[in-house]
């Protein structure tokens, strides 16, 4: 099912898969690139993005299953990281015949991956930003991230979204107190559907991180060009950092620097968007 919203040149749609309904959105026109957010982000998440990157690319951005308007047939059940490569699949089998660019970011970077892996052919360009992955790290690094990531389920059941937040914020190297965004955005609002969204993701795809089935050796020979990237003013010491500079190590790319942090796309979108076109200026 779609429909053409004529004043925002939005095409929005539904598509059904197994065990549930997927809301996506499409703009503009060019090579089509998927968005695959990070965390709570839905399709709206990074529109400040998308505004930047709709002359360049046909943008493609969804909600993941489980968030805002995206139906569960079973809303107590999470989803497993293959399960989300395989609504990639799907999503853009149904949008598009042929490879495609995307921009995977955090745990949207890990879907990336596995779609890579499971479905070759299908992504032309992977921009793998700072993966939530533990299986990328050393065993012993590894070990110690998936309990940390049980330790914030925990914390959250015990102490709610506003205990978990500043200690989840620690653990991807974000500041809350420095202000570090482009001049003129509007921050989008912790409103009762970004709060349930927060709430399915810390439920169920912390567990589907904890519970990875990806094999870091199979991402050298999936046919897709993987280009991993952190952000600038992302701690070096960090989870999320030495994901994405384990990556670079396995697939042998440089490590790419984007503007801002763990959430560059959301805070820099105007540089971001300069940044990403750059990156991907020889990949279309």
């Amino acid at each position: 099912m779609t429909a053409t919203d004529t004043a925002t040149t939005t095409t929005v749609g539904t598509l059904d898969v197994p065990g549930a309904v997927l809301h996506y959105q499409v703009r503009g026109t060019g090579p089509t690139l998927l968005i695959s957010q990070s965390g709570e982000g839905d399709a709206d998440r990074s529109t400040d993005l998308v505004d930047r990157l709709t002359g360049s690319y046909r943008v493609i951005t969804y909600d993941r299953r489980g968030l805002s308007r995206s139906r569960l047939d079973a809303p107590q059940r999470g989803a497993t990281l293959t399960e989300h490569a395989d609504d990639v699949h799907r999503l853009l089998t149904a949008l598009t015949d042929e490879p495609v660019l995307m921009l995977g970011c955090s745990l949207g970077a890990v879907i990336g991956l596995h779609t890579a892996v499971r479905h070759p052919g299908l992504i032309h360009t992977l921009v793998a930003h700072e993966p939530v992955a533990p299986r990328l790290l050393p065993d012993r690094e590894r070990t110690h991230h998936e309990r940390e990531l049980i330790g914030l389920q925990e914390l959250y059941d015990q102490g709610g979204l506003g205990a978990a937040l500043p200690e989840i914020a620690r653990t991807l190297g974000i500041d809350p107190a420095r202000t570090d965004a482009e001049p003129g955005l509007t921050p989008q609002p912790m409103d009762a559907r970004r709060i349930a969204n927060f709430d399915h993701f810390i439920r169920h795809d912390f567990g589907a991180i904890v519970h990875d089935t990806l094999d870091p050796s199979a991402l050298a020979g999936t046919g897709t060009r993987i280009i991993p990237a952190a952000g600038r003013t992302t701690p070096r010491t960090v989870f999320d950092y030495l994901c994405a500079a384990s990556l670079a190590e396995l697939v042998g790319h440089e490590l790419v620097e984007f503007p801002g942090g763990h959430n560059g796309n959301t805070s820099h979108p105007e540089a971001y968007a300069t940044r990403l076109r750059q990156v991907l200026g020889g990949a279309c």
